[in-house]
């Protein structure tokens, strides 16, 4: 398993978590939110293709800012899916 296949997979992962708990409006979702970037920061952009790419830098463009709504956690929810895609697909 490289390193990028395993950093998209733990983002996933953690994107369903953050995206389940935000639709439930759990107060653990902002721990989960901060703890996802982990696996942002760690992976090489110009490794994965440009679809992937513009998926990273939504996320990055709301560290800062998050918004716990509904439509932001199906959006997470739909990142963690197409995520879990790529990684499983990777060569």
């Amino acid at each position: 398993m490289t390193e990028t296949k395993m950093l998209i997979g733990s983002l996933s992962n953690d994107l369903s978590r953050v995206a389940n708990m935000m639709y439930k409006k759990s107060s653990s979702a902002e721990t989960f939110f901060h703890e996802m970037f982990r696996w942002v920061k760690g992976l090489d952009t110009a490794s994965v293709k440009p679809y992937i790419q513009t998926i990273l830098k939504d996320l990055k463009s709301h560290e800062l800012h998050p918004q716990y709504t509904q439509e932001r956690a199906e959006t997470y929810l739909m990142y963690s899916i197409i995520l879990q895609n790529y990684s499983l697909h990777m060569k």
